[in-house]
């Protein structure tokens, strides 16, 4: 067998034996690992991304099909900016609407009045230049109203709210669900039938009164959520943004061309 068809064959293996649930290998480790050149590894990826086995685009590390690159730990005030970013990803939002405008039913939930003036800010959120997630977002004006002046295409939020109005939030709730999104869903997100995605709604609190009101849509096949419980203490929520890479042990591998 070429060396590719038996780096193809000892990295099927180890998928099926459940080896890279953390995360793939990129081409530069498994360049070192198995003591082969560039070539050989990426004609391997190329069969394994035929097979459907991987996902290996240029310039981006390989994952499994079906794994998701940004994995977020559940807990209040966590930030989509800093998961993708903490993933090594670059983010960038398309601003879609940032204006103040009345909407009775989100102002109920805030507990205000209905007239209540509102901040509203939509975005397309997009990780390494892909569609993310569509995030909507509602604060009350007479607090928010200097975010009117804020670029949201590359910042988080939470970090304007604090260094504009002074406000940093300091818990609430959030409900979050599967849902198959709609065509014209699908579309803003650039996925088709086959793939599902997470409603997120969220009220956040500042000492106590509901402050944000926020519904986001993410992509089911590049976001995922994780918790951390014991049988002592339960689940622990953890809120300082996605777990980082467990680095394995090189594999002990070896190759031997045959002629």
């Amino acid at each position: 067998m070429p060396l590719w068809a038996q780096l193809h064959a000892d990295l099927r293996r180890r998928v099926d034996t459940g080896e890279f649930t953390t995360a793939f290998p990129g081409e530069l480790a498994l360049i070192e690992q198995y003591a082969v050149s560039r070539h050989t590894v990426r004609e391997a990826l190329r069969r394994l991304r035929d097979e459907g086995v991987v996902v290996a685009e240029r310039g981006r590390q390989p994952r499994l099909a079906g794994t998701p690159e940004i994995e977020q730990p559940l807990g209040a005030l966590y930030s989509l900016f800093a998961a993708v970013e903490a993933a090594g990803q670059d983010q960038h939002s398309i601003v879609r609407r940032l204006d103040i405008r009345a909407d009775g039913v989100v102002a109920v939930r805030l507990g205000l009045e209905e007239s209540t003036p509102l901040l509203y800010l939509e975005r397309l959120r997009l990780s390494d230049g892909e569609p993310l997630a569509v995030d909507r977002v509602w604060l009350p004006a007479h607090v928010a109203a200097p975010l009117l002046d804020a670029d949201f295409s590359h910042t988080a939020l939470y970090t304007e709210l604090a260094a504009r109005c002074g406000i940093r939030l300091t818990g609430g709730r959030e409900n979050i669900r599967a849902v198959v999104p709609t065509r014209a869903e699908r579309a803003q997100l650039g996925i088709d039938d086959t793939v599902a995605a997470f409603a997120i709604e969220r009220l956040s609190e500042h000492h106590g009164q509901p402050l944000e009101w926020r519904t986001t849509l993410v992509r089911g096949d590049r976001f995922s959520v994780t918790a951390a419980f014991t049988a002592r203490t339960g689940y622990r929520l953890d809120v300082t943004g996605p777990a980082p890479r467990q680095r394995r042990r090189p594999h002990a591998a070896t190759l031997t061309e045959t002629r």
